[in-house]
């Protein structure tokens, strides 16, 4: 299973609609809205789709994105 930093998993919460196809979906339509200045979002955010592509559904459903605090 895939490593995430804590900024990729933050990332992933706010813009997880619950599926791995869903948030792969939301983040290539958030990174198509980023401006020039916000490189440090775009790379985050490939980082965050490479490593999702390179998941199963079955394992990104075990991530628990949610922790209680």
């Amino acid at each position: 299973m895939k490593d995430f930093t804590r900024d990729e998993r933050i990332m992933m919460m706010l813009y997880n609609p619950g599926t791995r196809a869903g948030l792969v979906a939301e983040l290539e339509a958030m990174r198509l809205q980023l401006t020039p200045s916000e490189r440090r979002l775009g790379r985050l955010s490939k980082s965050v789709l490479e490593k999702l592509e390179g998941m199963t559904d079955t394992e990104f459903d075990s991530l628990d994105l949610y922790p209680d605090i």
